[in-house]
């Protein structure tokens, strides 16, 4: 089975390409809903995350992912024990839905994830990358007329985020996603036709 990581910068429109790999029957696994879903009830990751950052973070016994990026967001140390406890976990579910797609006879996957290659390498089990990219004004323009961000808000989330440019070298595809959602589609649908292939 090909795995491969679908990536891009906030606004790029990795989403909406991935909606539109699954239209085309490629399955899409994003790693930020596994992320929520860890820390969610019964979610692997909740015992550690409670014991390492204590009662506070809950509201009416549930982790409240605001409170808990409140204690760690500008906190690198806090970041990294968050990581540390979050990360295995949702590898493994990733893992498992992967089996789950190779089962049921799937011959490749993506996996949706803004943070794919930010050491300038692929992760592991990663065989190429696919990188929806975008010009900056356009981005900002859909952070703030989409999203309703402030100018600098949206050049904050931009600036936070390794520049796209720099996973050029292990994108496989790479989509610009600069025209319109026509546009997009055509892409999509080319690249997908390779991944069937």
């Amino acid at each position: 089975m090909k795995i491969l990581g679908l990536t891009g910068g906030i606004g790029a429109g990795k989403s909406e390409a991935a909606r539109m790999f699954e239209e085309f029957e490629i399955p899409v696994i994003d790693a930020d809903r596994v992320g929520h879903a860890v820390l969610e009830p019964g979610g692997a990751a909740v015992e550690g995350v409670i014991e390492a950052f204590g009662p506070e973070i809950l509201t009416d016994g549930i982790i409240d992912r605001s409170k808990l990026a409140s204690r760690t967001f500008g906190n690198s140390g806090a970041l990294a024990r968050l990581n540390a406890l979050t990360h295995p976990a949702v590898g493994a579910e990733i893992g498992k839905r992967i089996a789950d797609l190779a089962a049921k006879g799937n011959r490749c996957v993506l996996i949706e994830a803004a943070l794919h290659a930010e050491n300038g390498k692929l992760g592991p089990g990663i065989e190429g990358l696919v990188l929806v990219t975008c010009p900056r004004e356009e981005r900002l323009r859909r952070l703030t007329s989409g999203r309703g961000m402030t100018v600098e808000q949206a050049n904050a989330r931009i600036d936070a985020q390794t520049p796209p440019e720099t996973k050029i070298p292990l994108a496989r595809w790479i989509i610009n996603n600069g025209g319109s959602v026509g546009d997009l589609r055509r892409c999509v649908a080319q690249v997908a036709g390779e991944l069937s292939a």
